[in-house]
């Protein structure tokens, strides 16, 4: 199956303090149709960026290098003619706080039908036939009264449903959603990420999807990406997380994740912080936090290298988990 979306090092500059400074060191994603792939890592990891470079919605005197292709087609090179056609009709994206991407002085209907009659050039009527239909698919009751509505007066998980009303009112192929839920309680998430997981389903979309949360990600989609200070370090697929992890920081974040129904289990932490992109020295960028770092990890930056499910950019992988924690083998 060929790629819709592929990225092979990826690099992006940001120009701080009038000097170029990369935040985003390789990023590679592959995205086949109809497919959905998890983005995982700790904030200021670059997870974002590398979403906002597949629509170009980067900083002004942003630069990117290496390979990003939609349908095999560079983004990076696409006029502004095409550009407005790929973000109107190819990709669309759901951001994690949607109070910060709607006009508050214009009402939801309006946000909503705007871009279906100017970028589509659909009449008035059926834009709105549309856009009621599928906030009916997304559990908005009582749509039409809704769309009347300005954003502040609606919840913070309705107007998360507006956004997702609105990216699939456009039809994309692949749609790109920030950590959706974050901002929302739990049940409310969950109700959320149910809404994308079945919208994606009956319409075939492809799926990359941005969160911190690795057990979420292996529920949702079929692969999972971790990226870590710029980086994607390891790539694997969604079952079987926990046994095949390869790499020292993934295995690290499933470590960290509280024990359910254990109340005596104590949380584990990462030791040390997290780096940014541009704080990533010489060496592989996890080194001061690994419990099994050498020599060779502070001088070489580890490149991907293939596993038995995936790649991992670890000069020293880790060998799967067995069923039973104590038959684990010792690092080699």
């Amino acid at each position: 199956m060929s790629a819709l979306l592929r990225m092979a090092g990826l690099r992006l500059e940001l120009p701080v303090g009038g000097e170029p400074r990369t935040v985003v060191h390789r990023a590679d994603v592959t995205i086949e149709e109809g497919r959905a792939v998890a983005l995982v890592g700790e904030s200021g990891s670059g997870k974002s960026l590398t979403a906002r470079a597949v629509l170009r919605l980067l900083p002004p005197g942003a630069r990117t290098y290496g390979t990003l292709e939609f349908d095999g087609e560079s983004v990076p090179d696409m006029s502004r003619e095409r550009l407005r056609a790929y973000r109107a009709a190819d990709v669309a994206m759901v951001f994690q706080d949607p109070r910060a991407h709607v006009n508050p002085a214009r009402s939801v209907g309006d946000f909503l039908v705007e871009g279906l009659t100017t970028a589509r050039g659909m009449p008035a009527a059926d834009a709105t036939a549309r856009v009621i239909r599928i906030l009916r698919e997304v559990g908005i009751g009582d749509a039409e009264r809704r769309m009347r509505r300005r954003p502040h007066e609606l919840s913070g998980g309705l107007l998360q449903r507006v956004m997702i009303a609105a990216a699939l009112a456009a039809e994309p192929r692949l749609l790109l959603a920030d950590e959706p839920s974050t901002a929302l309680d739990v049940t409310t998430q969950e109700e959320v990420m149910a809404i994308i997981g079945e919208a994606r389903q009956a319409r075939g979309l492809a799926l990359l999807f941005i969160t911190h949360d690795l057990e979420l990600a292996a529920a949702v989609c079929d692969r999972v990406l971790v990226m870590y200070a710029g980086s994607t370090v390891e790539e694997l697929p969604a079952t079987g997380l926990r046994e095949r992890a390869a790499h020292p920081y993934t295995r690290a974040l499933l470590a960290s994740r509280p024990a359910v129904g254990d109340a005596t289990a104590g949380l584990r932490a990462i030791a040390g912080r997290p780096l940014s992109g541009f704080e990533v020295p010489e060496g592989c960028a996890f080194a001061d936090r690994c419990t099994g770092v050498r020599d060779r990890c502070r001088t070489e930056r580890p490149e991907p290298r293939p596993t038995d499910v995936g790649a991992a950019a670890c000069h020293f992988p880790l060998p799967f988990l067995p069923k039973d924690p104590k038959e684990v083998a010792p690092r080699a």
